[in-house]
C-alpha cells in the first residue's frame, strides 16, 4: 500500500490519530505502510504501527501528544524490540500512557484529564486512571463524530 498524505478526518486512520497532530499521523502512516509491505495487511501492521508511535508520543484523552522524551512507554515496551511488541498481546501495555514518565507528569496529565482522587495515587494508580481517562474521552469522541 503506497504512502499516504495525512489528514484530518482521513479514514484509513485510527479516530485517536485523526484528532491528533499531523506528525503524529505521519509518523503512524510511515510505520503501518513499511509494515503492511512486510507482513501485509491486518493487526499485526496496525500493531507496529502503534509501538513505533508511543515511543514519541503520549496518549492524551482522545487524541496522542508528543512526549518530551522519546523512549519506551511501558514496561513491555522495554523487553522487546518493535517488532516482537508489534504482535504479543500479553495485556502488559499501558495502552498509549507513558508509564515511564515521572510520577509529577502523571499526575499533571490526571489533571487534565479531570481525574478524582489523583493526589493520594501512586504512579501505578495514576497510570492506571489515566488509561481509564482515555478510554472515556475516546468514546466521547467517537460518539459525538
Amino acid at each position: 500500500m503506497p504512502a499516504r498524505k495525512p489528514t484530518r478526518g482521513s479514514t484509513d486512520l485510527p479516530s485517536t490519530l485523526e484528532r491528533s497532530s499531523t506528525k503524529a499521523q505521519e509518523t503512524w502512516l510511515a510505520t503501518h505502510d513499511a509494515a503492511v509491505e512486510q507482513y501485509g495487511e491486518g493487526e499485526r501492521a496496525h500493531r507496529t504501527a502503534f509501538a513505533s508511535l508511543k515511543h514519541s508520543f503520549e496518549k492524551v484523552g482522545d487524541h496522542w501528544e508528543e512526549k518530551a522524551e522519546k523512549g519506551p512507554s511501558d514496561r513491555q515496551a522495554e523487553r522487546r524490540g518493535a517488532e516482537a511488541r508489534a504482535h504479543r498481546d500479553d495485556g502488559d501495555t499501558a495502552g498509549g500512557v507513558d508509564a515511564n514518565a515521572s510520577k509529577r507528569h502523571l499526575y499533571d496529565i490526571a489533571k487534565r484529564l479531570e481525574v478524582s482522587g489523583r493526589s493520594s495515587m501512586s504512579k501505578a494508580e495514576l497510570v492506571e486512571a489515566i488509561q481509564r481517562a482515555n478510554d472515556r474521552a475516546t468514546a466521547a469522541a467517537r460518539d459525538s463524530s
